[in-house]
């Protein structure tokens, strides 16, 4: 099997399975006063410190959860109240199902969000609160987080960012940038499931969304998932490889391109693994059955929606119109190698000549 699924999951990379494992050997729940107690609480405190110096916030601001989905739950349900809530047209289902009733924010051609019409949705709902991610769990496009966050300054408005993709991929202080908060999840770069964080501004006060016995400082209750957090923070501290990614990626959309394809979000700052492919007249259900059958795992949009093939509300955004139901995402995991990519290579060619004959 290839698996070139990383935006759904990435594959478990070793160190972030020795933490998890030395993690579950030793048991015990941080809320414990006993020995055992105080032991997991000592590794859960090294792990949120080992993410806030990664991510260049306070341990004190950094909330573990079960997730990114949560995260984003958390940041619209403590950070939206009483304010009027923009997010970004091509935003993750976790962010549009939390922020129903939301005004969306157009983006260009490109799929990167407009950042003239965010001005002017801004000049008439002033202190909104304002999703927006960092890069595209379809195309890979990377939004302006820098203009973002000084456009929501210039208004007095909030940015909430879901980071989900981009963290351990594209590294940016997005604090420094201009967001209030911003999302990560584990299991996006190479850790467990069941664990993600949200990161906050120094000292912001979060209404807890599950209040529980008080964990997480009162702001999420629960007992935390500590194999999966000591996962996600051993993860964190690992390698990416960019050029080489980057490479093979590029490799990937040229060869596909000479087969017929058309790589969506081309002229814009992409993810270095994230290859979105659309193939016209060709229906994605039946580019992603031809590649299973090969072998070869890769999807056409948010694992979210699995089970469901439909024209994907991010490429319909970006004005592709029936393309936007005849797209792949190709998404290459960490452990990539020449095998996988000329195997994909090999079994697009073949199915494209198929179907285009």
């Amino acid at each position: 099997m290839i698996y070139l699924d990383a935006n759904a999951s990435e594959p478990l990379c070793p160190e972030a399975w020795d933490a998890a494992v030395a993690a579950m050997e030793m048991g015990g729940n941080p809320s414990s006063v006993h020995q055992a107690g105080r032991r997991a609480r000592k590794l859960l405190e090294a792990a949120r410190e080992r993410v806030a110096r990664f991510v260049n916030a306070r341990p004190a601001d950094v909330i573990f959860c079960g997730g990114a989905t949560e995260a984003n739950a958390m940041a619209i349900h403590a950070l939206g109240q009483g304010r009027p809530l923009l997010i970004g047209a091509t935003e993750h289902d976790s962010i549009r199902a939390a922020a129903l009733g939301a005004t969306p924010i157009p983006v260009l051609a490109t799929g990167q969000a407009d950042m003239t019409e965010l001005k002017a949705l801004l000049a008439r709902q002033p202190y909104a609160l304002v999703c927006l991610m960092a890069a595209n769990n379809e195309t890979g496009v990377l939004h302006d987080i820098e203009m973002a966050g000084k456009i929501c300054a210039d208004a007095g408005a909030v940015l909430h960012v879901d980071a989900v993709q981009a963290v351990g991929r594209v590294n940016r202080d997005w604090l420094a940038l201009g967001a209030t908060s911003f999302s990560l999840s584990g299991h996006k770069f190479g850790a467990p499931t069941g664990a993600g964080a949200l990161v906050t501004r120094p000292g912001l006060e979060i209404n807890a969304l599950f209040r529980g016995g008080g964990q997480e400082g009162g702001r999420r209750g629960g007992t935390p998932a500590l194999p999966a957090i000591v996962g996600l923070a051993a993860a964190l501290g690992r390698a990416y490889r960019v050029d080489q990614i980057t490479a093979w990626r590029d490799e990937i959309e040229e060869f596909c391109v000479s087969c017929g394809a058309r790589v969506v979000g081309a002229g814009a700052p992409r993810l270095p693994n994230t290859a979105c492919l659309a193939l016209p007249g060709v229906r994605a259900e039946t580019q992603l059955i031809v590649l299973d059958m090969a072998g070869i795992c890769v999807s056409s949009g948010a694992a979210c929606s699995s089970g469901k093939v439909a024209a994907s509300h991010v490429l319909l955004a970006m004005g592709l119109g029936d393309l936007a139901g005849q797209a792949i995402r190709v998404s290459l995991p960490w452990n990539t190698d020449e095998h996988m990519v000329r195997t994909f290579q090999s079994a697009y060619a073949a199915m494209a000549a198929r179907a285009l004959q």
